[in-house]
């Protein structure tokens, strides 16, 4: 058993003794009941399960859950798809997101949430030219499957965020 203090969506929990070989992805589901988090694959490599962690002076990431165990996220800050939205508001994210369907099952839709969010959080702090945002995109969501085929939806999703804000994001050259 490890002591465990995580703060999660900006609430800390902890400490508190978890097994060791304790997924975080099974630390937020049974412990918190915090669902929004997938167990797609369980190899991390459909990132269904992916949350962002916020490192104090660093560029936020993303970070599997399925694999890795709680302990490692000790004393670190994450958000997990049940921190998007604030007072009952959607982000623009969330938003395009419906507005383009893009999601069948959904089951994928969180880890191309907060990917899609560290993207945008990078680029509001670094622009990029209008030329590359295509591929600025998917080169972010490489790597996150989607078993009903829906990429076309979340990049448009994504993409559309990025150009509905061209001061925030976008540089002229």
């Amino acid at each position: 058993m490890t002591s465990l203090t995580v703060t999660i969506n900006g609430r800390a929990y902890g400490p508190q003794n978890v097994r060791d070989d304790l997924t975080m992805n099974d630390f937020l589901r049974e412990y918190l009941g915090m669902t929004g988090t997938k167990f797609g694959c369980g190899a991390a490599q459909c990132l269904s399960c992916a949350v962002i962690i916020d490192d104090p002076g660093r560029a936020s990431f993303t970070s599997p859950t399925c694999i890795v165990p709680a302990v490692r996220f000790d004393g670190k800050s994450i958000r997990t798809v049940e921190g998007h939205a604030k007072d009952g508001a959607l982000t623009p994210l969330q938003k395009a997101f419906i507005a383009h369907f893009a999601f069948q099952c959904g089951y994928c839709t969180p880890g191309f949430l907060n990917e899609g969010q560290v993207l945008l959080e990078r680029l509001a702090r670094d622009p990029i030219i209008r030329a590359d945002v295509e591929k600025t995109v998917a080169e972010a969501l490489d790597g996150h499957l989607c078993r009903c085929t829906g990429y076309i939806k979340y990049h448009q999703a994504v993409r559309d965020v990025i150009l509905a804000d061209p001061a925030r994001y976008l540089r002229s050259s």
